[in-house]
């Protein structure tokens, strides 16, 4: 999977299990040492980094509904750590009488560095959602 994503052809979706953005890095990493991968882990982390650009991450909630949770950017590497942002998050504002969690999502005020990939295909987002 990390090969196909990394060989110069944009747009490619996965689906992994982690409990957390955070998380999916581990787990990427781990399956890769697991297919008997001989490579150091710095290299197994930058072809994560530059792979993805997006964990979109979805949890259950106490209610049992799920919902996406982060929107996070992988933003590349620092030194030997793959730097993740989030972008969004969801808020959960409180519980209804039937028990469904009720919330919206938040944006970190943070403006995501593959925005200029959208744009030059043609998708422009308004500024005022990373506000």
């Amino acid at each position: 999977m990390l090969q196909a994503m990394n060989t110069g052809h944009d747009g490619s979706l996965t689906t992994g299990h982690a409990n957390a953005p955070r998380d999916m890095m581990a787990r990427l990493e781990t399956m890769v040492l697991m297919a008997g991968v001989d490579l150091p882990v710095r290299a197994i982390r930058e072809q994560i980094s530059s792979a993805l650009d997006l964990i979109i991450h979805q949890n259950r909630l106490q209610d049992g509904s799920r919902k996406v949770t982060h929107i996070t950017e992988v933003q590349g590497m620092e030194g030997d750590t793959i730097i993740l942002q989030d972008i969004f998050l969801y808020e959960q504002s409180g519980v209804g009488q039937q028990g469904r969690v009720s919330g919206r999502f938040k944006s970190t005020g943070i403006r995501p560095r593959f925005l200029n990939k959208l744009e030059a295909a043609g998708i422009p987002l308004p500024s005022e959602i990373f506000c």
